[in-house]
């Protein structure tokens, strides 16, 4: 039982991250319509700059408002100056741009901190351990889930329940409307991508303590995350959630039942999920 535990724990933990990650993908694309495939380049940028400011100032929490601070500019300039520029026409430039900017990130990083892992030690109470159920576990690992939480509702209060969430979403369905009432739908699309790109940064200081900050985390991570939100369906933010879930879950379980099946389930889920419903759980036919 305690095995059982330990496992649904891990699997909340990993969804947790997944949430985080994939979040701002489904974002950007639910919003915009953009695939980004540097998402996971600037996710791996803001683990190595929270170990840079980690290894400075010593503080874990600054660390978690600074660096989605940094991508958010970063995530700015990208889509103002790039994105922008090719977005007219259409998802192959975007895509070719998108995935050329992760490489560059990816060799930067290598050439600034170096081609090895880099462990992060972020000490004080979230280094601790408590009892739950029955077995002694992580304290950051419960952080991870609880912060996904956090991120998921105020993102759906945000989109839902305000006035900034219905100009987004009005300027999703008629951007020219919307222009018209004298709102700068250019600006709220950049501010749409540097939001994403910031909760990509988040994702990365939080992922650094749990998975140790090395160049492939990217790469790593963009596969898990474009099955999130493929499974879960393009732009829903309530199918990332359901989708980062089971695919937690199923990657921590596969570990522990099926050792030699345990990286193929979550491919296997995706051509289920794709053979029932081709848009995903919660995507809606386009």
């Amino acid at each position: 039982m305690s095995d059982v535990s330990v496992f649904f724990l891990h699997g909340l933990a990993y969804a947790g991250l997944l949430f985080l990650v994939s979040a701002g993908l489904t974002l950007v694309f639910g919003m915009m319509n953009v695939l980004n495939f540097a998402h996971a380049a600037m996710y791996m940028l803001g683990a190595y700059f929270s170990f840079t400011l980690l290894h400075v100032t010593g503080q874990f929490w600054l660390c978690l408002l600074v660096c989605p601070v940094l991508l958010f500019i970063i995530g700015a300039l990208v889509e103002r100056f790039l994105l922008r520029r090719v977005h007219v026409y259409g998802h192959l430039h975007e895509l070719l741009l998108t995935f050329g900017l992760a490489y560059i990130l990816t060799e930067l990083v290598k050439w600034i901190w170096g081609n090895y892992p880099l462990a992060v030690n972020i000490g004080g109470f979230l280094g601790t351990t408590v009892q739950l159920f029955g077995i002694t576990y992580p304290v950051y690992r419960i952080f991870i889930f609880v912060c996904a939480i956090l991120v998921g509702t105020a993102m759906a209060l945000i989109l839902f329940r305000t006035r900034l969430g219905i100009i987004l979403r009005a300027a999703v369905n008629d951007s020219e409307m919307v222009n018209a009432l004298g709102f700068n739908v250019p600006l709220v699309f950049t501010g749409v991508f540097a939001f994403g790109a910031a909760l990509s940064g988040l994702a990365g200081v939080i992922a650094g303590p749990l998975l140790t900050t090395y160049p492939g985390m990217a790469h790593e991570i963009l596969i898990d995350a474009f099955v999130v939100i493929v499974v879960g369906g393009f732009g829903s933010l309530g199918g990332a959630v359901v989708a980062s879930l089971l695919i937690g879950e199923l990657q921590s379980f596969g570990v522990l039942l099926f050792p030699k099946l345990s990286l193929a389930l979550v491919y296997m889920l995706m051509a289920a999920v794709l053979i029932v419903k081709p848009s995903g759980l919660f995507g809606e036919k386009q």
